[in-house]
């Protein structure tokens, strides 16, 4: 897990009603001896709003970093699924950081394990692991992602997640923009307009995928982007597969891009000069750039409000609710229908 790029926050106990009301420092503490750890009281909060991520300093040995799953999102078979993939791609020396496998105290002959319960909650532990973010503007560092991206495909090619779920049109944009219009969420007098530039918006990913033809789907990281890399002086660290689903390859490629067409065009060529050393690209997912993103957008919004009951996520998205939020997520995807229509980049030699 990463310690480097997030906010150090403080530990603290939520005053409302939130799947971490119990969470307490005691209690993670307690959750650690539960598996034969001791903490030496020293906890930092690492940005984490989905999960609860802490750096925990240990009596013995280099910290630790903790994950508190948030209760009823996984199944214990999902979070299992994402580290045995994990340990498939370390297997294959491919830098992604691991979960550690542990005991519980008094667990006999029972093996070791990633997953752990202590009371309502379930939690992983992982090394801790420096490193920075990649320079994207560099055009080594992009082939070098590409590469580890490459071969992380390679192995998600192997064989399908049973047990998590896919990316696709209907978890990504479909049941995500019913459930903001269905709730109170979008101001009053933007409803309509939310509705109708959603449905546009969902036509647009509709005729890209369409176009793109039948993609194959493999097991993906899911959220690629640079705040899960580290970058060291041995190249990239990939952190954070919590997202990690069936999906088609671009998905792990397109944020990596920005700016203009012509501009991301170059990024990702630069990228797939190393990515095709090790998994061939079909150049038919170009058309899929900006429905990803498009579906991303739908999707992110969503995510919010479906937590909006969590204290974390008011004091976060402050500006949720507000008339100039669902203004700038309607221009926006104004903006993305009108990019759907157009033909995707053309990669450069």
């Amino acid at each position: 897990m990463r310690d480097t790029d997030l906010a150090i926050l403080p530990v603290t106990q939520d005053t409302n009603t939130t799947p971490y009301q119990r969470l307490t420092p005691d209690c993670m503490l307690d959750a650690l001896n539960s598996v034969g750890l001791r903490g030496d009281g020293r906890l930092l909060a690492l940005n984490s709003y989905e999960n609860r991520v802490y750096q925990v300093g240990m009596e013995e040995g280099m910290p630790l970093v903790v994950k508190f799953y948030r209760p009823g999102r996984w199944s214990d078979a999902a979070i299992l699924e994402e580290h045995a993939f994990v340990q498939e791609l370390v297997e294959r020396e491919i830098p992604v950081v691991a979960p550690l496998a542990t005991k519980p105290s008094g667990a006999g002959p029972h093996p070791a394990t990633t997953l752990h319960t202590f009371g309502e909650f379930r939690f992983t532990l992982y090394p801790r692991q420096g490193g920075r973010s990649p320079e994207l503007d560099d055009r080594n560092t992009l082939a070098w992602m590409g590469r580890f991206i490459g071969r992380i495909h390679a192995v998600g090619t192997l064989r399908p997640f049973v047990a998590r779920p896919a990316l696709n049109i209907v978890s990504f944009g479909d049941e995500p923009s019913e459930f903001l219009l269905a709730h109170d969420f979008i101001p009053a007098d933007l409803v309509s307009a939310y509705r109708t530039v959603v449905a546009q918006a969902l036509d647009g990913v509709r005729h890209c995928f369409n176009r793109a033809g039948e993609i194959r789907a493999l097991r993906l990281h899911g959220d690629c982007y640079a705040g899960n890399v580290l970058w060291t002086e041995g190249g990239p660290h990939f952190v954070d597969f919590d997202d990690s689903r069936m999906g088609p390859a671009m998905q792990d490629l397109w944020m990596l891009l920005s700016g203009e067409p012509l501009a991301m065009a170059r990024q990702l060529s630069d990228v797939l000069s190393g990515y095709e050393d090790f998994f061939e690209f079909d150049r038919r997912e170009l058309h899929l750039l900006e429905a990803l993103r498009t579906l991303r957008l739908i999707h992110y919004s969503a995510w919010i409000a479906r937590r909006w009951e969590d204290p974390a996520f008011p004091a976060a998205f402050p500006w949720f609710n507000t008339q100039r939020y669902w203004q700038d997520r309607i221009l926006e995807l104004r903006e993305q229908i009108a990019a759907m229509n157009e033909q995707p980049i053309a990669l450069s030699n």
